[in-house]
């Protein structure tokens, strides 16, 4: 085990999953991830791997067949699963996600019909907010729901699905009609969303009447994973389908999970740095120049430090910020800061590990190529830097304002 990122004070069960997950990732994720990333290709083996590991009900409660476990112990799960390639961890995280919602939120017949069968890892899910026009915006959604009878209507274009094609159950947040005038819509458009529990298919093209998925969308790093659209024309979901049974609530609902979503992409930057930080100094002790290993240079050697150093302080601030939302504290200002922090310093300790390479960190025979393109999307994902920079300013105003 390596002396960086412990975690102080877990129990005997944690420990035992941890080690089983990494022996998992060294054995089955590591020697293929980079040839399946180059071929862009779905991971089937190591997913149903995970499955038989029982990971897809890690959270889920015991009642539901699942593990019951912290959402400490799954991101230290995601942390090494990311050491291994990132792209896994996204599959297991939106799954995670609409699992957590459910669990918090959902109606008892939602919890009973869903849960069991995310558990086995049968019903796979993925959550979506984007829109092709709105990126960090969430007040901003067009996509809409109209309410015909039993049912509602959805119509509208959503954009960046993980797992769009794979999963077979998604929670979308559309904005719904209450009856309300535009005044009162435009006052509060958060108090006007909704998340439906949408049903479906996998796979491409129309996966059920009114929801269609188009296809993959080609992108720079992140790949395997398959990252969607979905286009919503007519799409007739029953009303015992609305997350939680009442309308207006969908915009507080995946807030909560987007926190548990970034303690999570917080896991990945640290699970990425770790392996960015193994290869940049096992790469340093095996190049040799001016008759010595260059780990033998004080250059590199400071390069190392500073890596180590920052793949230190991003675990220390994850583990804090899950271990805060288990104890059923507000975490959106430790989660916020420990997502902006890993994700900055991972691709530091990243380009760190590529400039030791030198011009072999730009052949695609060597793993750093993989974590070059991979580490920027940390950057975006479950919320820019800046809006988490935003996020966190506002929680400090409200915790330090200056009274009178």
């Amino acid at each position: 085990m390596a002396r960086l990122a412990q975690t102080p004070g877990l129990t005997d069960v944690q420990q035992e999953i941890l080690s089983t997950v990494r022996a998992f990732v060294d054995k089955e994720i590591i020697p293929v991830a980079t040839e399946l990333e180059h071929r862009d290709e779905y991971p089937q083996q190591i997913v149903d791997g995970l499955k038989e590991l029982g990971l897809f009900g890690l959270m889920i409660p015991e009642e539901y067949g699942g593990l019951g476990e912290s959402l400490l112990t799954y991101a230290l799960c995601v942390e090494e699963i990311a050491r291994g390639w990132m792209s896994v961890s996204g599959i297991i995280n939106t799954h995670f996600i609409v699992a957590y919602m459910l669990k918090q939120h959902g109606t008892q017949e939602q919890k009973d019909h869903f849960l069991p069968r995310m558990a086995a890892g049968e019903v796979r899910g993925a959550f979506s907010m984007s829109e092709p026009g709105l990126g960090s915006d969430v007040s901003a959604i067009t996509s809409k729901a109209v309410r015909d009878g039993d049912e509602y209507v959805l119509s509208g274009q959503k954009m960046w699905l993980t797992n769009g094609g794979t999963s077979t159950l998604v929670a979308v947040l559309v904005r719904s009609d209450r009856g309300h005038g535009p005044e009162e819509a435009a006052a509060a458009p958060h108090r006007s969303m909704t998340t439906f529990l949408i049903e479906k298919e996998p796979g491409f093209g129309e996966v059920r009447p009114g929801l269609t998925i188009p296809g993959k969308i080609d992108k720079m790093g992140y790949k395997g994973v398959d990252t969607t659209e979905l286009i919503m024309d007519g799409l007739r979901i029953p009303a015992d389908r609305v997350l939680g049974g009442t309308t207006g609530r969908g915009f507080y609902q995946m807030m909560d999970g987007v926190e548990v979503g970034r303690v999570n992409v917080a896991a990945r930057g640290c699970g990425v740095a770790q392996r960015a930080f193994e290869l940049g100094i096992a790469y340093a002790q095996q190049r040799h120049t001016f008759g010595k290993p260059i780990a033998q240079h004080q250059a590199i050697q400071f390069k190392l430090a500073e890596m180590a150093t920052k793949v230190e302080a991003a675990h220390a601030m994850m583990v804090s910020a899950a271990r805060k939302k288990d104890s059923g504290e507000r975490n959106d200002l430790e989660a916020g800061m420990a997502k902006y922090l890993a994700s900055e310093y991972c691709k530091e300790v990243v380009e760190d590990a590529f400039r030791i390479h030198g011009g072999y960190g730009f052949s695609k025979e060597y793993e750093i190529e993989r974590l070059y393109r991979e580490a920027p999307m940390l950057l975006i994902g479950e919320g820019t830097a800046e809006i988490q920079k935003m996020i966190i300013g506002r929680r400090l105003l409200e915790e330090y304002r200056q009274q009178g």
